[in-house]
Formats: C-alpha cells, structure tokens, sequence
C-alpha cells in the first residue's frame, strides 16, 4: 500500500483489519460479535467494524465503537431498538470506550447504484468484516475521483439546517459534546474530500485530513483544525459549533458544491 492509501493500482486500499485492532479493544469486538449474534440471527447479512478500532489508533477511554450492520431485508423499528439495546450494554459494561454507534442498512441497499459510491464505498474501503459474507466482494475497486467525492459527502448543503436545529435543541453539557464529535468530524472528512482528487489518495485520520485541506486552503486550515479536535475530544462550548456551523459549514458548503456538485438526491 502506497503513502496515500492505495493499492499498487491507484484504487483505495481497505483501512481496517482485525488484526489491527489493539489488545485492549479485543474484549469489545468479542462482545459485540456475541451480542450481534444473539440478537440478529438470521436477519443479519454481515456486520462490520469502522472507525479508529480496526485501523488500530484507538485509545482507551477515548474512542468509540463503531459499528454497520447489513440485514437481509429494510431495517424495522424493532431493528433499530435492538440495536440501541446493543450500543448502551456495549458502552456500559466497557470502560475502554466513550460511546457506541450502530449503523443499521439492508445489503440490497448498499449494493444498489445509488449507493454504489457512498454506501458501497463505505464498505469496501472504509469497513472491516466482522460476521457474514462481506458485500464488498460484488464491490468495484474504487478510486480518489470527483465522483467519490461528491457522493460521499456532497450533501452538506441539506446536513447543516439539521445540525442547526439539534443544536438549540441540545440543552445539556452530553448533548452539545455529542453533537460537536459529530459536526467536527463530518466537515473535516467534507473539507479532505473537497480536496481528494488533487491530492490523489485517501485518509480518514482527522488530523491529517486537515493539513491536507490546509495546503489547499490555507486561509481556512486553523478553522478545519478546530473541527478536527473537536472530532477527537468534543466540547461543549456553544462558540466552536457556532463556528463550525454558521460560519465554515455554509464557505464549504458552497465550495463543494461549486467543484464537485451536488451529491444525487436521495428518496
């Protein structure tokens, strides 16, 4: 694998393995795979680990657990229950992680064209399989284009008024520090992915990510770098959201669109 996150081809290289994943993590997974097991059964088309936990950068007590489940069918309300019921036994009884989060999507779904270069390259490239057959063997190979670009992350236009509105709805110190992990870490993964086909490679490291937008953008990096702490150690200061969401998220918003389009909408 080259400096930038591709294969010997050029295409973007899996990030995650679970031999990556570090000692103190082990214990979680094994626990997760249980409690996915038990509660899914044959729902359940695979499930797949993301985030710092199988790139091996986690750090106990910090990081979260990130999870996707891919089920045989749409996922149901009682879907969505169990595995809110899963993220609070996980983070409960694990001491090693701050929170845990479960995606929940439906294998047709992720390998439909639609989400050929969103959900699909989501888990190609940026998943680790944990139970089941990995979808992203009916993947392609994917690589840093414009197209990636724009539909991985070219909807912040239609992101921002939501992260408006939690934001007056998040009156506590957790809420705020919930929805500040979140907005930092969506507009430093916008902000690289403004800048990614230049560039020429892939990285979900945060603070890498900014510099790399930096040299593109100098005049708005230590803006970017704001949002790239605040994606590892959230806070509950009201004036870094303000910031990141009023002030940066519209420029971005406006510059991605103006490169790479409007992501295609969804139903």
């Amino acid at each position: 694998m080259s400096g930038k996150g591709l294969n010997d081809d050029g295409t973007i290289a899996r990030e995650g393995a679970l031999s990556r994943v570090p000692a103190a993590f082990a214990p979680v997974v094994a626990a997760s795979r249980t409690r996915i097991t038990e509660t899914f059964g044959t729902r359940l088309h695979s499930a797949y680990l993301y985030g710092s936990i199988p790139r091996g950068t986690a750090v106990p007590g910090v990081s979260d657990l990130d999870l996707l489940l891919a089920l045989h069918d749409e996922p149901t309300e009682t879907d969505r229950v169990d595995a809110r019921a899963i993220e609070t036994a996980l983070d409960r009884h694990f001491a090693q992680i701050d929170g845990v989060g479960i995606l929940l999507s439906d294998a047709r779904t992720l390998l439909s064209a639609l989400e050929r270069h969103d959900g699909g390259f989501f888990v190609a490239c940026l998943c680790t399989p944990l139970l089941g057959d990995d979808l992203a063997g009916q993947l392609p190979r994917y690589r840093p284009t414009s197209l990636l670009a724009r539909e991985t992350n070219g909807d912040l236009p239609l992101v921002l008024p939501r992260w408006r509105t939690r934001a007056v709805e998040a009156t506590t110190e957790a809420g705020r520090k919930a929805l500040s992990r979140v907005v930092g870490r969506r507009t430093v993964r916008t902000a690289f992915t403004l800048v990614m086909p230049r560039w020429g490679g892939w990285t979900s490291d945060l603070g890498e990510s900014a510099e790399l937008f930096g040299r593109y953008y100098p005049e708005r990096v230590e803006q970017i770098r704001v949002a790239a702490a605040t994606g590892r150690t959230p806070t509950a200061g009201p004036a870094v959201l303000s910031m990141l969401i009023d002030q940066l998220g519209p420029w971005l918003a406006a510059e991605y669109t103006a490169v790479h389009g409007e992501k295609a909408p969804r139903p």
